[in-house]
């Protein structure tokens, strides 16, 4: 199969030149047609395939998969439908989403797009993690809901009575509160004609879904998603990928479809192609990475998504475990990450694990955009031997670079690119230039400048770089990737620090996993504390980051000075954007006092550079 002609799309890009050193890539594939409401595809695999499998979770404490077929997924969805109609919901009063992913959830979203009402997923960190709700009652007092869902009304009782709505607006599937909907009550509905007369109506302007991102700083932003943006996004993603339409592709997916990233790409690649998502209720955090695990005895994906975090994770488990190892290569034709970079040390392993498994080197691929692009912007649809690379424009997009200081901002222009933010028509102004071009905020580079197909390479942010003291200008995004490919094992991820000082230092968000793998002869629950003092943890960061210096040995590119940090990082704070990038400006803010005890040489100072020294003068 990955051999096969067909397997990807022919990388072929048009270049532009424009004026001071800008251009524009356009990929030669002109966009197919696409449906104008994405829910025609439910109705087509009803039809095609009613039996297969379309959505399955194994929440409830029995851990026993629940399914829902094409065909009952209609069948449900459209009795939902109905009831949201009957209860008031509509354009103007949409339906908010508040819980993690699960079948109810999904068909919920469903129904409320079947009949042209917007659904508002709302990230459940703003419920179950946020201390003062305060993002959570800003997009509820936004969007004016018809109703609300939570999966359980206990976990969500604190969110709910935050924001003192009414109960009879309520729906929840277990637990549910006094004076809620229950949603089996819901899903007991005869759906009427109107139902069918509201799909009909529906159109490519009609908004879809309300996609709340904070980006750097402020309050979330409602990102209006119209039916064109999301069913032209999964049009593109075909047609780079038409591997996708040859097998319905079967995925045990975590991502949450609160974000663009799981919730645009990934479900709907699975209901436009007929396939089969399995909820996965792991994650790549300990205590939940085992349920994942414990998933792949049962599911073998065809394509697996993931962040690096979760591909470290799983690559230790592979290692350890050969029926575990080819469980998840069984069926597999790609691996797809994003989020972050993917280390170095990671993709060898996984490329080793293929072979050892099926003789062969599973495709490893990536792709980029942003909530306000569909996400789908660009897509790696050829071979490629390292993290870095972000793919060609897909069908129907522009991407234009421009000259922005020392880098080159990328811009995006096409169907799938958002026509404005909810109720904000000034940060709507400033997002888009003079010819309509999307203001990502993202930097890239051509992998190779005389031959554009061969994709574009992602180069951070355009506000990241800073001066030295002495006038040298660090090109961060560039200097992370870097970092974290010669000590990926015990970085997850790291923000640049040096902004005016004599030398750079890094302050790193610790891969727990990776370090617990260094230490694994003698880690019984050892204390995070004692894991980031532990000498060969300490010892491996200091002889990356050495190593690191040898090959960059340029005062813009060497690191001097490093620190662990304890705390996570933090979406109230913002520390965390919508792509899943840490957001180095927030972080540096909110943690200023940490790097004053870099620089100062205080606790949990590691020095890599003597030269840094003295400390405190600096």
């Amino acid at each position: 199969m990955v051999n096969s002609p067909a397997f990807f799309a022919k990388p072929s890009v048009i270049k532009t030149d424009l004026e001071d050193g800008a251009f524009i890539l356009k990929s030669t594939q002109v966009l197919g047609e696409y449906p104008d409401n994405i829910c025609q595809h439910l109705h087509r695999w009803a039809t095609e395939a009613p039996v297969r499998v379309f959505l399955a979770d194994r929440l409830g404490k029995s851990g026993v998969w629940r399914k829902v077929t094409f065909a009952e997924a209609l069948a449900k969805v459209t009795s939902l439908a109905q009831a949201l109609l009957d209860m008031g919901v509509s354009e103007d009063s949409p339906m908010v989403i508040l819980s993690d992913n699960s079948i109810e959830n999904g068909l919920l979203q469903l129904a409320a797009m079947y009949v042209g009402i917007p659904v508002v997923p709302v990230s459940p960190a703003y419920s179950l993690i946020s201390k003062d709700f305060a993002k959570l009652k800003h997009i509820v007092a936004l969007v004016h809901p018809g109703a609300i869902f939570v999966q359980d009304g206990d976990l969500f009782a604190k969110a709910l009575a935050a924001i003192a709505i009414d109960s009879g607006r309520v729906v929840a599937a277990t637990n549910v509160p006094k004076g809620a909907v229950k949603l089996d009550d819901l899903l007991q509905v005869s759906a009427s004609a109107t139902v069918e007369t509201r799909f009909i109506e529906t159109n490519p302007d009609t908004i879809a879904k309300i996609l709340f991102t904070s980006g750097s700083t402020g309050l979330p932003k409602g990102t209006l998603n119209p039916q064109r943006m999301i069913c032209a996004n999964q049009q593109m993603l075909a047609q780079v990928w038409p591997f996708i339409e040859q097998k319905p592709p079967v995925i045990l997916d975590w991502l949450p479809w609160n974000h663009t990233f799981g919730g645009n790409h990934n479900f709907n690649m699975i209901l436009r192609n007929g396939g089969s998502l399995y909820v996965d209720n792991g994650k790549p955090v300990p205590g939940l990475i085992e349920k994942t695990l414990d998933n792949l005895h049962d599911v073998s994906p065809t394509i697996s998504f993931n962040v690096p975090l979760g591909y470290n994770m799983l690559v230790s488990a592979f290692e350890e475990s050969e029926s575990l190892r080819d469980a998840f290569f069984k069926n597999l034709d790609l691996i797809f990450y994003a989020a972050a970079a993917l280390p170095q040390s990671v993709w060898k392993r996984l490329e080793a694990l293929s072979k050892a498994s099926l003789g062969v080197k599973v495709p490893m691929v990536s792709s980029w955009g942003a909530t306000e692009t569909g996400p789908l912007a660009t897509a790696v649809h050829f071979p490629i031997e390292r993290a870095g690379v972000i793919g060609n424009p897909v069908p129907g997009t522009e991407v234009k670079m421009v000259p922005n200081g020392s880098k080159l901002e990328l811009r995006v222009k096409g169907p799938s690119v958002m026509v404005s933010y909810l109720s904000d028509p000034q940060k709507t102004a400033a997002a888009f230039d003079q010819d309509g071009f999307y203001l990502t905020g993202d930097a890239g580079r051509l992998a190779e400048a005389s031959e554009p197909s061969k994709g574009v390479v992602f180069d951070g942010r355009t506000a990241e770089d800073f001066k030295l003291e002495m006038g040298t200008w660090v090109t961060v995004g560039m200097l992370r990737v870097q970092i974290i490919a010669v000590a990926g094992d015990v970085i997850q991820d790291l923000v640049i620090t040096g902004h005016d000082r004599r030398h750079i230092g890094i302050l790193i968000f610790p891969n727990e996993a990776g370090m617990r793998n260094l230490v694994a002869h003698e880690d019984k629950g050892m204390p995070l504390d004692q894991l980031l003092s532990h000498d060969k943890v300490v010892t491996a960061l200091q002889i990356g980051l050495a190593r690191h210096n040898q090959e960059k040995p340029a005062s813009s590119t060497r690191v001097s000075l490093a620190m662990f940090l304890r705390e996570p990082p933090s979406i109230d704070a913002n520390e965390i954007t919508d792509k899943g990038y840490l957001n180095q400006r927030a972080v540096l803010e909110r943690r200023h006092e940490s790097v004053q005890r870099l620089y100062d040489g205080g606790a949990g100072c590691i020095q890599i550079d003597e030269g840094a020294a003295p400390l405190a003068s600096q």
